[in-house]
């Protein structure tokens, strides 16, 4: 963290707290009995994100406070840190003020205060947090939309399992022209981005709101993006 503050002096870091499925990090196999205990039918959907910090506070208190010793350390060699701490895979209000209130005591500790010397937001990927944007904006800085995410939610399509099969048999039956994972479903995920950045800045009007994932380097989401009232990609 602290060599990422020194490469990025000056402009704004966006960290994001872990997110990978909970299986990505047990053993391959399942000699334990606890690795047997933590392994999940769809981990996809299962103990990501938010979740994994609520059910396993010190993993993020971890991060929490590797964060905060590389925000002082950079500071104390005179470099300009924008630290931005974004919470994934939020759909209810109350996971983002627990997590939030998580990071803020450890940013207590070592004399950092949100809001002064970091902030905190959300990776908004599922479709409940683009309807409850408005509540899920009262404890947040900013929203960055993972769009990958987004998309496998909203459509109920996984991006690793269909890229090769179903995208091409529904481009040859003209379902779709592109994949909506390589270039944003407009009518579908795109409405509910466009809901969750009007919901979220009806709550706060100063929320600053970004998009990350794959759609971001494709020059017809960005419009799209653009046109939505998003700051950035």
């Amino acid at each position: 963290f602290e060599g990422i503050f020194e490469a990025m002096a000056g402009l704004p870091v966006t960290i994001r707290l872990l997110d990978p499925p909970l299986h990505e990090f047990l053993p391959e196999d399942d000699a334990s009995e606890r690795a047997r205990a933590l392994q999940e039918v769809n981990p996809m959907l299962g103990t990501r994100g938010a979740r994994l910090g609520l059910l396993h506070p010190q993993i993020y208190e971890m991060q929490a406070h590797a964060i905060f010793r590389a925000i002082r350390a950079a500071t104390a060699h005179g470099t300009d840190v924008r630290p931005e701490i974004m919470v994934p895979l939020v759909a209810y209000q109350r996971e983002l003020a627990v997590l939030r209130d998580l990071i803020e005591r450890a940013g207590d500790e070592h004399g950092l205060r949100r809001g002064r010397d970091y902030l905190v937001g959300t990776m908004v990927e599922l479709p409940r947090a683009c309807l409850c944007a408005h509540e899920i904006a009262e404890e947040a800085d900013f929203f960055s939309f993972g769009t990958n995410d987004l998309t496998q939610t909203a459509i109920g399509l996984s991006r690793d399992d269909v890229e090769g099969s179903i995208v091409s048999c529904y481009q040859a039956r003209k379902v779709f022209d592109r994949s909506p994972f390589e270039s944003i479903d407009g009518a579908g995920v795109g409405a509910l981005v466009r809901m969750g950045a009007w919901l979220g800045r009806t709550a706060k009007p100063g929320l600053k709101l970004g998009v990350c994932g794959e759609h971001g380097g494709d020059p017809d989401s960005i419009d799209f993006f653009h046109n939505s009232g998003i700051d950035y990609v």
